[in-house]
């Protein structure tokens, strides 16, 4: 035992009374730092196991997009695929009432393609269609050309005054339309003055001139829309274009041919494609114009059709079929467009 105060040599234990087992406690490495604490083993259960670890990354990784998309894909689902598989379901009953249905299978797309009336409304939306087609294009395509010119002041307000029809809508468009083609309207005011004539002209009551009416509140309203394409895309042809062009000797029809048109294609194909869609699905336009068919038919289309059988009959079945041989119609006039267009773009 040593001496009180005196302190113990080197390597000697201290004895305090305690005869049991001593703890034994973790030393550090001789070559770390005697500071640090000691890490546990990697096999130890409080350390993740790497692969495990990957794995949830990738499922994550994977997992992520379609988490960030799920909302548009319910709401999608919700107002989009469950009501086309709805209708798909209608077209083969015989509705006459919310709750009354009997099931026909094919009868309704039989009456369809024997139905009269349905062949004059096929041909009126084809008619209206061509129509829009042939005058929309070269129309805004022309108000495109004069308005790039660098000669033409004030672009910006013609280009506002073009497109304006645009924004206000068929329906308030058709009411317009409706009020400058009455019988005292001032066109009929403007034409009698010009020709003299006392009697003014029945815009809506001859088929012939319902049509043309038609036509041209249409174009009124749509042509502005396809010049605001058609003037982006010639903005956006590369002037040194028209300049090798016009060293090499090329005229104005030429650089239009050659230059211009190429350059303006995807925009045209993206104008005959959604003009040909709309005029299909014309429907407010002529039947507010006309407060129904119009004169011998002139108004009646395809979706005025098939709003007389849903609304009006209350077979929503057979308005269902309708709407599914409307969708095919478009489809199938897409398709042919598409195929014509590449078919040409080969041949150039």
């Amino acid at each position: 035992m040593p001496a009180p105060g005196a302190r113990p040599a080197c390597g000697s234990s201290v004895s305090s009374g305690w005869t049991g087992p001593r703890p034994t406690w973790p030393t550090a490495s001789v070559t770390g730092d005697s500071r640090r604490p000691m890490m546990p083993s990697p096999g130890s259960p409080s350390t993740p196991r790497p692969a495990a670890r990957d794995r949830l990354w990738a499922l994550q990784h994977r997992c992520s997009p379609y988490l960030f998309i799920s909302p548009f894909l319910v709401l999608f689902s919700i107002f989009m695929l469950y009501p086309l598989g709805r209708s798909v379901v209608l077209s083969l009953y015989k509705t006459a009432g919310p709750r009354t249905q009997r099931f026909v299978g094919l009868d309704n797309y039989l009456f369809i393609l024997r139905d009269a009336l349905f062949h004059e409304a096929l041909r009126n939306t084809l008619l209206y269609a061509v129509a829009l087609i042939c005058l929309q294009i070269p129309l805004s395509l022309g108000l495109a050309l004069l308005l790039n010119h660098r000669a033409v002041q004030w672009r910006n307000l013609f280009r506002f005054s073009f497109f304006s029809p645009h924004l206000v809508g068929h329906v308030f468009v058709a009411v317009i339309f409706l009020l400058l083609l009455a019988k005292n309207g001032p066109v009929n005011l403007f034409l009698s003055q010009l020709t003299g004539m006392a009697r003014g002209v029945e815009w809506t009551s001859d088929p012939v001139l319902a049509r043309a009416a038609v036509v041209i509140a249409t174009l009124w309203l749509s042509v502005g829309y396809g010049m605001i394409y058609f003037l982006a895309a010639l903005q956006a042809v590369d002037r040194e274009q028209y300049e090798a062009a016009e060293v090499d000797g090329a005229g104005p029809w030429a650089r239009f041919w050659h230059v211009t048109l190429p350059g303006i294609r995807p925009v045209l194909i993206f104008l005959l494609l959604v003009g040909t869609i709309g005029a299909l699905q014309m429907f407010e336009l002529p039947y507010v114009l006309f407060q129904g068919t119009g004169p011998g038919l002139a108004g009646l289309t395809i979706v005025s059709y098939l709003f007389q059988w849903g609304f009006e009959a209350g077979d929503i079945g057979y308005a269902s079929a309708v709407g599914w041989i409307l969708v095919i119609l478009i489809l199938g006039v897409t398709i042919a467009q598409i195929r014509i267009t590449r078919a040409t773009r080969e041949d150039h």
